[in-house]
């Protein structure tokens, strides 16, 4: 089973596939045609490729539709693959061949499919996020400005950009609305003190896994899980890395919010600064316990509750 891979480089207008059952290469167009052939060429394989902007979802679409297993692999991750087996070239054909060789020799699942729902809620949050960055940036110039002919200008754009964020609340939160699941799980999370319908739709869009994780999963899903350093007497500083950055960015303000209102965690926040940890560590820890928290409600569906002392 371990051969029956196809991995598959995604650029703009070509799909460079190797399967491994033969070891043969093939370029495939882009297209509706294209990934018809691919799949037919795949022979039932799982098929294994790299996200890559908005080309890779047409291909994944069709995967699904098919019932072909897709391995959807970080790219990160091949990079480090190909470092770890000497690989240093890089062209379409030779990473196609690191994708179908990693999936295969680490086992790597299949990844399952999100609804049509969810994926169109990621993209909404995407749009939101560049909003985001353009308000900030037109009010940064609208402050630079000496110009009152600039000065108007900006505070147009500012005004356009804020009528088009509002606009795509109200379109993020009818989405949520019309999914009978994505409503249920938004209540849950929005019923945490300091998690905002904002940050739920945030949490839905980037974590679609919420209640499905095990243990501590989900606060390595957002990169907020403690790595240890340690070697032989040697004992480093525990930090966190990787994860979903979105993911992390959209915990910071509820963190903050739960550590004056959410009395549980107020709790915690308070007894780490005494404890003398400095405030962003104790911020960490809180972000770390609301996306737990969020994982445990969402699996056992039910609302938060103060604990009862």
């Amino acid at each position: 089973m371990t051969h029956s891979i196809v991995g598959v480089d995604i650029s703009k207008d070509w799909l460079d596939a190797h399967r491994r059952s033969d070891g043969k290469d093939r370029r495939f167009a882009n297209t509706k045609a294209g990934r018809k052939a691919l799949i037919g060429w795949s022979d039932g394989a799982r098929v294994a490729f790299e996200p890559s902007g908005s080309y890779h979802r047409a291909l994944e679409r069709h995967l699904a539709a098919a019932g072909v297993g897709a391995v959807k692999i970080n790219p990160l991750q091949v990079r480090r693959f190909a470092e770890a087996v000497g690989c240093r070239a890089k062209t379409d054909a030779i990473d196609a061949r690191l994708i179908a060789a990693m999936a295969a020799q680490l086992d790597l699942p299949v990844t399952q499919p999100l609804p049509e729902t969810t994926r169109d809620l990621k993209a909404l949050q995407i749009a939101r996020q560049g909003l985001i960055k353009d308000r900030t940036a037109a009010k940064a110039r609208a402050q630079s400005h000496e110009s009152r002919f600039l000065k108007r200008q900006a505070a147009a754009r500012l005004r356009h950009v804020e009528a088009q964020l509002a606009a795509l609340d109200d379109e993020i939160a009818a989405c949520i609305a019309a999914d009978q699941d994505l409503a249920r799980r938004r209540d849950i999370l929005i019923s945490i003190p300091g998690v905002s319908a904002i940050t739920a739709a945030a949490l839905l869009a980037e974590a679609p896994e919420l209640g499905t994780l095990e243990g501590k999963a989900a606060a390595s899903l957002a990169g907020l899980a403690p790595m240890i350093r340690q070697s032989g007497k040697w004992n480093g500083r525990a930090f966190i890395r990787g994860g979903r950055a979105h993911l992390r960015h959209a915990l910071y303000m509820p963190a903050l919010v739960a550590a004056r209102f959410n009395p549980d965690l107020k709790a915690v926040y308070q007894r780490l600064i005494n404890a003398g940890k400095p405030p962003k560590v104790a911020l960490t820890a809180l972000m770390r316990k609301l996306i737990i928290l969020a994982n445990t409600l969402i699996r056992e569906s039910r609302p938060w509750s103060p604990k009862i002392t």
